[in-house]
C-alpha cells in the first residue's frame, strides 16, 4: 500500500517519528540474512509512480526488523523446493518517502501514469485503498514483494526513456521484471492487482495464491487490494514509524 505517515500533520497520536543516522536496534540489511534475495527497490530509482527516485532512498537496499528478515528466510526457504524465491521491491519506507507520496498526489498527472494508474484518475487514488493515511512500511516490518524463479541473479532493469506500458497488459508485453506471471505489474493501481481478482488468467491466480500461502505460513498478513504487499503479523513496532535513509 502507498501511504501517508510520520511527517504528515495530523497522524495518530499514538505514532512516533524516530529519526536516526543509521540501523537503530532492530533493524538489519535483508541480504545480510537472506543473501539470495533480489532486490529491486523501485523507489531508489525512477522507475515507479512519481517517475523520480523517492526522497529517503540513497541506496537500492533492503532495510527490515531483524524479526522480518527472518520471516523472510522462513518464505525464502519454503519457496526452493517450487523452483522459486523471492525478489523485494520495498521494504523499510523513510517517513519523508511517505511524505513525498503526499506531495505527489496533490500535483497534476505525469508520464508515469500510463503505466502504474492508466484508468484510475488520481483523485481517487486515496478513496481506493492504493493511498492511506497510515503506513506500516515506515516501521520496517512491512514488505512488497514477488516471485522469480530460483536461478535469476537479479530483477531486468528500466531503461531511462522507455516507454510506459499499462501494467495491465498482457504478461510478456508490459514492463519484464524478470518476475512470475502476477496478473499486473508492481504498483499497479488497478482492481486487477487485488489479491482475489478473477480478472487475471488462472496461472497468475496460482501465483500469487503460492506467494500468499507462503507469506502467511511465515507469519504475515496480506493486504487484499495489493497482491504484492505483505505486512508481518507480529510487528516489534506496532506504534512508531521512522525516518533514517536507506542506504
Amino acid at each position: 500500500m502507498i501511504v501517508l505517515a510520520g511527517l504528515v500533520a495530523g497522524l495518530f497520536a499514538a505514532d512516533i517519528v524516530t529519526p536516526v543516522a543509521a540501523l537503530p536496534p532492530g533493524f538489519v540489511h535483508l541480504y545480510d540474512t537472506v543473501p539470495d534475495i533480489i532486490a529491486d527497490m523501485r523507489y531508489a530509482g525512477a522507475h515507479n509512480f512519481t517517475g523520480q527516485p523517492v526522497p529517503g532512498y540513497e541506496a537500492p537496499v533492503c532495510i527490515v526488523t531483524d524479526k522480518t528478515a527472518d520471516a523472510l528466510r522462513r518464505a525464502n526457504a519454503a519457496l526452493e523446493p517450487h523452483g522459486y524465491k523471492l525478489m523485494v521491491f520495498d521494504c523499510y519506507r523513510p517517513a519523508r518517502a511517505v511524505a513525498a507520496f503526499v506531495a505527489w498526489a496533490e500535483g497534476p498527472d505525469e508520464t508515469a501514469k500510463a503505466e502504474f494508474y492508466p484508468r484510475v484518475p488520481k483523485s481517487e487514488l486515496f478513496q481506493r485503498g492504493y493511498i492511506a493515511a497510515h503506513s506500516r512500511h515506515s516501521a520496517g516490518s512491512t514488505v512488497d514483494l514477488t516471485l522469480v524463479h530460483s536461478d535469476q541473479l537479479a530483477g531486468l532493469a528500466f531503461e531511462p526513456g522507455a516507454p510506459y506500458i499499462d501494467c495491465t497488459a498482457p504478461y510478456g508485453t508490459r514492463f519484464n521484471d524478470g518476475a512470475l506471471d502476477m496478473g499486473t505489474g508492481y504498483d499497479c493501481f488497478d482492481d486487477r492487482a487485488h489479491g482475489d481478482s478473477a480478472a487475471v488468467s488462472a496461472e497468475a491466480q496460482a501465483n500469487r495464491k503460492l506467494l500468499r500461502d507462503t507469506m502467511i505460513a511465515a507469519g504475515f498478513r496480506p493486504y487484499a487490494e495489493e497482491w504484492w504487499h505483505f505486512t508481518l503479523a507480529d510487528e516489534p513496532f506496532p506504534d512508531e514509524v521512522f525516518d533514517f535513509t536507506v542506504r
